[in-house]
This record gives C-alpha cells, structure tokens and sequence, in this order.
C-alpha cells in the first residue's frame, strides 16, 4: 500500500488557492448579516440571517492576484516571523544558544528523554496561554540543533514545539484567542469549567507527550557532534553567553507579559524581538556591522517558512471572494437542529474539523460559528458550555494537521520535514486526541458541565 506524499508546501497551498478558486464557480454564493460585538470587539453573525446573493466567482487570474493579497494581509505576521528569526540568528551567532544546549545536555546527560517532556510543557504553556504558534519559526534551528545532539529525529523539533503548543491551546482552560473568545459569544463567565478544562489538558499532554517520546525513542540516530549539528557555530566570537541568554528570558517573560496583560498585537511582539536581537548582539560582542549581518542572516534562512504564512491566508481571501465561506458554514451546522444535544455535540465536534480547512483562523472560526451553533444549543438541550468545549476541540485540535495552518507547514518546512513525514507521525495522536475530547463533550453533558 502506497503512503500518502505530500506534494512540496508551496505547491500544497498553491493547489488549495486553486481549489478555493474552483469552488467560487460550484457552490452558491450566500452570507450572514453581521453586528458588531461589544464584548469581543469583532463583527458577529446573526443567527437565521443566511441569504443567497449574486455569484462572484473567483477567475484563476484573480486567484493569483489573491497570493500578493494574502502576503498583504499576513503582513504583521510575516514580518513579526522575519524580525524574530533575525533576533534569534544574531543570539545564534553570539555563541550563547550553544553554550545553553551544551549546559542543557550536559545536565540530563542519560537522561535524554527527559528533555522532551521539559520542552514539551514550556511550549504547551504557551499555547494554553497565548495561542502560541508563528512565534516558534525562528526557534526551529535551536530545537533543531539540539535534537541533533541527543540523536532525535528532526521531526521532534516540530513535534515539541508547535505540536505541544497547538495541543496546550486545544484544551486551555483560558486561552484568549480560542476558549476566551467562544465564553464570550457563548455570553460565559471567563475561565468557567477551568477545572474540567486543566483535567483534560493534563491527559492530552500526557498523549502527546508519550508518543513524543516513544517516537523519539524507537527513530534515535547517532547523535552529531557540536559543530555538526551547527556548522556556522564554528565560526562564533560572541562573549558574555551568561547576559545574552538572561536577555533572551527576560525578553520571553516580557513578551508573556505584553501579549497576557498588556494586549500586544504582532507589530508590538515583533518589536521586542527586534529590540532584544540587538540587544543581545551588543552585548554578545557582534558590534553594530556583526548585527546588521545576523539579521539579514537571519532574514534569508527565514524567507521561505515566512512567506508560506502569506500563502496560506490566500486560501481565504479568496474563499471570502467567492463569498462562499457563510455557504460553507450554513450547510454544515444546519443539519445539527434535528439530533439528540449528544450526537448534536460530537456533531458540532466534526462541524468545526471540517470548517477549520477553509477557515484556519481559531478566533475567526469562533467568531463565525458561535452565534449559530449557541442559539442551537439552547434549542435542544445542550449546555453552552459544551458547545464551547465541542468547538475547541474540533478547531484547535485541527491545527496539529492542517495543511492551510500557514505557522504548521512554515514550521514544519524549516524542520526539513516532509508534510507527509509529519502526517505519519502526527495522526495517530491526533485520533487519539480527538477522541480523547468527544469524552470530555460526553462528560461534559453526563455531569450537566
């Protein structure tokens, strides 16, 4: 039996771009009316307002005008994604991030596996409390470099960082962009069912993380040498690794707190980045030139991953285009009305895997389907709270394996993996996961959640 091969990322989305083009011209196009919202500050729908209007499809050369559109409209992302990946190439290049491999693996020496599940949480605590994802591109050559030392497959690097993220962010009890969000809409108390929630998240974590693990284990290779896992640290003259790695944590728990309490949007994260490459090329010993040229390092190994973001959110601009997003979403939560609130949830659960293809933003998802399917709930039966839960983790989980996840394939590209090698890796706990949360929404309606 032949296993599934996924074509190179950029043809991938460029093939979904079509896709998205071919489908203005079949389904019909229609839309919701929409008011705005004062608790979320967005544009909500309203629920029964579904209406046909005249088809505007999308012609091929449209389509391909959407790809700049979309490069346009990722732009605060793409370039939060370029300032950081040449912060962390000029820390790279002062030494610092070696030395605090070599302290790291020196430390569990025996005990490698240890430092899977230690990486693992760090990345998870992120998602479950900022939604965690584009963020991590420019920290795939460090990963890289060190599961290179232990002897791990590449694919961990990916699998620690946005798998362990996008896995933490499923199953938050408070992240703002996913759970905080739909509570919102859902007109909930803010981190209501946290409890229920962190159970449920200590299981899932343990999923992953286990087979993290057991992949690593059973794919270990030889472990590369210092200079082979990092060939352009050998050419590092930078000092001072002790402040340029103190500089590094202080800027993540500055980074925390700007995005947790001070509400950043991208253009402010990537100005700290910016800020903190400098910083630590000044005192890493680069000088100003030494700097400058990290950076545009750091720009150049960066472009690729940072450009399939663009790529990705063209999918949807030219879904929006067509106007058949609404077209989309109508006819899949319609036919929830008529179940069991039971078989409804575990429905709702598929409604929001299959949206997340068109619709890979989590808040957008929430935003769009949360006045239909609350309404709905309060129909038949169902708790609002479940109809939460059924929504994150439908949509978030989804964001382990879709290929329209601009920060999944950008990630998993600078891994040098194959999106089919990650496939490989990463359905199965996926099934294990989903599954893992049709529990928790049956729970959640056995205890009256």
């Amino acid at each position: 039996m032949k296993t599934i091969r996924f074509p190179h990322p950029l043809v991938l989305l460029v093939g979904f771009i079509l896709l998205a083009c071919a489908l203005s011209y079949v389904l019909p196009a229609g839309v919701f009316e929409r008011i705005p919202d004062a608790a979320t500050g967005r544009d909500v729908v309203v629920p029964g307002s579904y209406h046909r209007v005249p088809a505007t499809p999308v012609s091929p050369l449209q389509a391909l005008v959407d790809i700049p559109k979309g490069l346009v409209d990722a732009a605060a992302v793409i370039f939060l994604v370029f300032l950081a990946g040449g912060a962390f190439t000029v820390v790279d290049l002062t030494g610092a991030l070696r030395r605090g491999v070599d302290w790291l693996l020196e430390k569990f020496r025996g005990r490698e596996a240890v430092v899977i599940p230690i990486i693992s949480v760090l990345f998870a605590t992120m998602g479950a409390l900022e939604n965690m994802q584009e963020e991590i591109v420019p920290l795939v050559p460090v990963l890289l470099i060190l599961m290179r030392r232990i002897g791990y497959p590449v694919v961990t690097a990916a699998a620690v960082s946005i798998g362990s993220a996008a896995v933490g962010a499923a199953f938050s009890p408070l992240n703002p962009f996913q759970v905080g969000i739909a509570q919102k809409l859902a007109q909930l108390p803010l981190l209501s069912g946290g409890g229920f929630r962190l159970v449920f998240l200590l299981l899932a974590l343990i999923i992953w993380i286990g087979g993290t693990v057991r992949y690593a284990q059973r794919h270990r290779i030889t472990p590369e040498t210092s200079e082979e896992a990092d060939p352009k640290g050998t050419l590092v003259t930078g000092r001072n690794h002790g402040l340029v790695l103190a500089l590094l944590l202080g800027g993540f728990a500055f980074f925390a707190y700007g995005v947790l309490k001070l509400g950043w949007d991208f253009e402010q994260m990537a100005a700290l980045f910016f800020t903190m490459g400098v910083l630590a090329g000044l005192v890493g010993g680069l000088g100003l030139t030494g700097t400058a040229e990290g950076f545009i390092a750091g720009f150049r190994d960066i472009a690729f991953s940072a450009l399939l973001i663009g790529f990705a959110r063209a999918i949807f601009v030219v879904l929006e285009q067509g106007q058949i997003v609404d077209t989309i979403v109508n006819s899949l939560s319609a036919p929830l009305a008529g179940m069991p609130a039971w078989v409804a949830a575990l429905g709702m659960m598929g409604v929001h895997t299959a949206l997340h293809l068109p619709v890979p933003s989590v808040s957008g998802q929430a935003v769009l389907t949360m006045p239909l399917l609350v309404p709905l709930s309060d129909l038949i039966g169902l708790s609002r709270q479940v109809t939460v839960l059924a929504y994150q983790y439908g949509a978030g989980l989804c964001e382990l394996i879709t290929p329209t996840n601009g920060a999944l394939v950008a990630i998993v590209a600078a891994c040098g993996v194959r999106f089919d090698e990650w496939w490989k890796f990463a359905f199965p706990l996926y099934l294990l996961l989903l599954a893992l949360g049709a529990v928790a929404v049956v729970i959640g309606i056995v205890v009256g959640l």
